[in-house]
């Protein structure tokens, strides 16, 4: 009888046994596969969303008609008197980036011919874009502005902008036909 058709018993929990430590070994690693995917997404999320900030601030900037004001107080701030950058389409906005105390929240301001700290009657749009902001700190120097913002424990984010020029005052034309009168001894 050395002709066997079948296995034994044994044979069978044997390879049951050795299947389900394969199995088990293949679903940790598809479990921690599925974790690390999770923590890229996260992380790929916020460097976007630090992408899109940069680029904004980028943008407001660079289409701005070059009247940049950085003020350091209690409100570290910066406000751009006109840009073409408007996220709410208007023609040209100003635009104030401003560091709220609640939570060191570093929010965009946009809309036209509006005071900070900000009225009733004026009509602004707030858009919160960073928290726990530890330095907004921006420098102007002849064209160059080099901004530097860092979130609390995270890595510092720079970038330079050239080109940016303040406006000359303009001077008032001389009118050559007008007469000047000389001034009368007292």
């Amino acid at each position: 009888m050395t002709n066997r058709k079948a296995f034994t018993l044994l044979e069978v929990l044997i390879s049951i046994a050795l299947m389900g430590i394969v199995i088990v070994a293949l679903f940790s690693s598809v479990d921690m596969m599925q974790d690390s995917n999770q923590q890229l997404a996260q992380y790929l999320e916020k460097s976007k969303k630090t992408t899109n900030i940069t680029k904004v601030l980028y943008m407001d900037m660079i289409d701005s008609d070059g009247n940049i004001t950085i003020t350091k107080d209690e409100f570290s701030r910066v406000c751009i008197g006109e840009t073409r950058n408007s996220l709410y389409a208007l023609p040209s906005a100003k635009v104030c980036w401003i560091v709220l105390k609640k939570e060191n929240t570093l929010a965009r301001i946009e809309g036209n011919g509006y005071h900070l700290p900000l009225r009733l009657e004026e009509r602004v749009e707030i858009d919160p874009v960073m928290t726990a902001i530890e330095v907004f700190d921006l420098y102007h120097e002849k064209d160059k502005i080099l901004v530097l913002i860092q979130q609390q424990g995270k890595e510092p984010i720079s970038f330079m902008l050239q080109g940016i020029v303040k406006p000359e005052k303009k001077k008032a034309p001389i009118d050559k036909n007008a007469t000047t009168i000389p001034p009368t001894p007292l």
